[in-house]
């Protein structure tokens, strides 16, 4: 009997033909003016056998950008670049739904527009943090990230609208949704955390303060395209790009997925960061995450066939997301369904680089 893994599922206003997901990876593939390329596109529609992909981390504005050579989508260079991606998935029978991005303060003031500072809830540096931007001799390579600048009132609602234009201009390039990126010590992931974020305002000092500015931006986002097109991701008690253990961590995304199940998103998104060495979600969470929020699960990290359907099964999951598995096996949910061989992922051409370990992945053959 097939698994429900397998089989149909509506998700928002966009039908899948499975519960695969592939998780959004930054490959640092872009072209010039962080423009999508041709070779993008054949890297998506060649996984368009998940039931929905979710694109690599899409910077909203150039304030928002934290490495090199990662697609945006605030020009119209990068819309059409773009539409040739939705074009080849949704060709390929895919459906796709975009991450819009801000690194907050996981940047270099050489990705900065006039080697300005880079943005953050506080001017608090993120230490022994580097990202992929230029180095002293403009060579490219992993740099300690620059202190940021502690973002005002004003500041926050010009981001706020920058989302706001990222998700009008992903829906003109014919992508069918967008992801919030809420997660992975990123900027409204350390809004949400109460030792990095210190603000003494409307946007800081509570548990609903610190949620105030990813609420407003999701409520802005699904007034924009409707909330059946908008999903967030999380990472609960992730401690990637020097998120520090938080004392208020479970209140806070309990808290913050209750407003986002009023809110009635397409998704919650939930990145398990154990795969990365790190510290997982603490035991019993995301239960309790499913009891306030019941809109469609994903869950993400380290998952193989039988965790995805036992995830499923036990009703914490609606859908699964696979990271490094898509990377290496475009056919992933039919290698999953038939317990197919695994192809094994190149790390060394994880970022940058042309079709080595990007497009040139076989699918299987018996």
């Amino acid at each position: 009997m097939r698994h429900k893994l397998f089989e149909p599922f509506t998700l928002g206003s966009v039908s899948l033909k499975n519960r695969t997901v592939m998780a959004p990876m930054t490959r640092c593939r872009s072209g010039e003016g962080d423009t999508p390329t041709p070779l993008m596109a054949t890297y998506y529609s060649q996984r368009a056998t998940a039931g929905l992909i979710l694109t690599e981390g899409t910077p909203v504005s150039p304030k928002a950008r934290g490495y090199l050579w990662t697609p945006g989508i605030y020009t119209q260079e990068q819309i059409e670049g773009w539409k040739r991606v939705s074009e080849a998935v949704h060709n390929a029978g895919g459906q796709l739904f975009m991450q819009i991005w801000h690194v907050g303060r996981i940047s270099h003031q050489s990705l900065q527009p006039d080697s300005a500072a880079p943005e953050g809830p506080t001017n608090e540096l993120s230490n022994a943090t580097v990202c992929f931007a230029y180095d002293e001799q403009e060579n490219p390579g992993n740099v300690p990230t620059t202190q940021p600048k502690a973002i005002d009132a004003e500041d926050i609602q010009r981001i706020k609208q920058e989302f706001v234009q990222a998700a009008l201009n992903a829906r003109q390039s014919g992508i069918d949704g967008v992801e919030i990126h809420g997660a992975n010590g990123y900027l409204f992931d350390e809004f949400l955390n109460s030792i990095i974020n210190t603000r003494q305002d409307g946007y800081g000092d509570s548990i609903e303060n610190r949620c105030h500015f990813l609420l407003e931006v999701v409520d802005a986002v699904s007034d924009a395209i409707g909330a059946d097109r908008t999903g967030v991701r999380i990472s609960p008690n992730g401690r990637f790009n020097d998120i520090p253990e938080d004392p208020q961590m479970e209140a806070t995304f309990i808290y913050l997925s209750r407003e986002l199940n009023q809110r009635e998103i397409a998704f919650l998104h939930i990145n398990d960061q154990g795969t990365f060495g790190l510290p997982s979600i603490p035991e019993g969470l995301i239960p309790k995450i499913r009891y306030v929020f019941s809109g469609p699960i994903i869950l993400c990290g380290g998952y193989d066939a039988e965790r995805a359907k036992d995830a499923i099964d036990q009703g914490i999951a609606d859908l699964v997301a696979f990271g490094v598995p898509f990377i290496a096996n475009p056919d992933l949910p039919a290698r999953l369904e038939h317990g197919w061989s695994l192809n094994e992922a190149d790390r060394d051409t994880f970022y940058g680089g042309e079709e080595q370990g990007y497009t040139d992945y076989p699918f299987y053959e018996e």
